[in-house]
């Protein structure tokens, strides 16, 4: 068991503090005030990207040393870090934008500090997941980050099927160069549901677009993907996309045609394509091909 009273412990004197402390993903605004002053402190700030980290130091006149401590280097420099901790000195931990130990080394670091009675204080702010969860009007009773998904198909299809029972919200982060094949497998293996692409939060390009899958993979199609997204996407509700238990949907048993010809009694061809696809999880362009072969 360990027992951390993060104030008292700190105050002690005998062996330093490790503070993980939030830096903006993209607006410099978003720095807080407790936050420059953890940086000016300490003894030294350790960072993933010493390079991009001085920037942001250099704009708020922090002197403190850096050193670098990221996923290629994290053997050699984690037991250094320790080192000085135990030896009285405070360390601050960022990452190059938003909390670290969120998907990066950072959380190796501080499993080791934990174990070695050392007081991890957080130091709060902005977070990408968590804003873009919030502007996306999706449920944020129940939510599951994600991470980064796999980048191999065979893994990407097996990452999902695991996660497509989850019934809180989905949050997880993608590059834009691999945004239209994530999506397409989101598609293929968890079904049209509600989805959020958020890009760019906190700069001046911040853009989120919300809808169904089938419709993001539409949008994107004519409108390539730029800048680091976060997707949020909808639980498992056990509802199909159109509100229907997904064992009482009323079009099991009609083939892509019929149902399709259901919806065209009430609107034009392109609306009831577009309305079965929904149904079924697909997109418009596998409805498309299928009933004009």
């Amino acid at each position: 068991m360990n027992i951390q009273k993060s104030f008292s412990d700190a105050a002690n004197g005998t062996i330093g503090s490790l503070y993980l402390v939030a830096t903006p993903i993209g607006n410099l605004e978003d720095m807080t005030f407790r936050a420059i002053r953890t940086l000016k402190e300490v003894q030294l700030i350790a960072a993933e990207d010493t390079r991009q980290t001085r920037k942001l130091l250099t704009h708020f006149e922090i002197n403190t040393r850096t050193v670098s401590y990221h996923e290629h280097n994290k053997r050699a420099s984690g037991p250094e870090l320790i080192r000085l901790l135990l030896e009285g000195q405070s360390i601050a931990l960022v990452s190059d934008a938003g909390l670290p130990a969120i998907s990066d080394p950072g959380a190796d670091l501080v499993k080791e500090a934990i174990e070695q009675h050392i007081p991890v204080i957080p130091i709060p702010g902005a977070n990408a997941a968590l804003s873009a969860l919030i502007m996306s009007g999706l449920p944020t009773d129940r939510f599951l980050f994600a991470g980064f998904p796999p980048r191999e198909r065979k893994s990407l299809i097996k990452w999902l099927e695991e996660l497509k029972t989850q019934k809180g919200t989905l949050l997880f982060y993608e590059s834009p160069h691999r945004m239209t094949k994530t999506l397409d497998a989101l598609l293929e293996v968890i079904g049209d549901r509600a989805i959020a692409c958020v890009r760019e939060l906190t700069k001046k390009h911040e853009e989120a677009v919300r809808g169904y899958v089938s419709e993001c993979i539409e949008w994107f199609a004519e409108h390539p993907p730029l800048g680091e997204f976060c997707i949020v996407l909808d639980g498992n509700d056990g509802l199909s996309s159109n509100g229907q238990a997904q064992e009482e949907a009323w079009w099991v048993e009609l083939d892509m045609a019929a149902h399709v010809a259901h919806y065209e009694q009430q609107y034009d061809r392109k609306e009831a394509i577009k309305k079965a696809a929904t149904d079924r999880g697909l997109s418009k362009r596998d409805v498309y091909n299928e009933v004009n072969r």
